[in-house]
């Protein structure tokens, strides 16, 4: 992820959000987070865990839903 902005990443997530419905699209999106969390300047980290947390919720319906499938 270097050369990326992680104001913008986080915006676009963001913006995405509601449009992520797989597993590995969420799963996709988190790895990119998770891998670019050590460069996201600290005043940036609680917006960023809140995402990831988000995120993780949609993973989990998301893996309830393909199970139930």
């Amino acid at each position: 992820m270097s050369g990326i902005d992680p104001y913008a990443y986080m915006q676009q997530v963001s913006i995405r959000l509601h449009e992520l419905d797989t597993r590995d699209e969420i799963e996709t999106v988190l790895d990119e987070l998770a891998h670019s969390f050590e460069v996201i300047p600290p005043d940036m980290r609680d917006n960023a865990e809140k995402l990831i947390a988000m995120l993780r919720e949609k993973l989990v319906d998301a893996s309830q839903r393909q199970q139930a499938a």
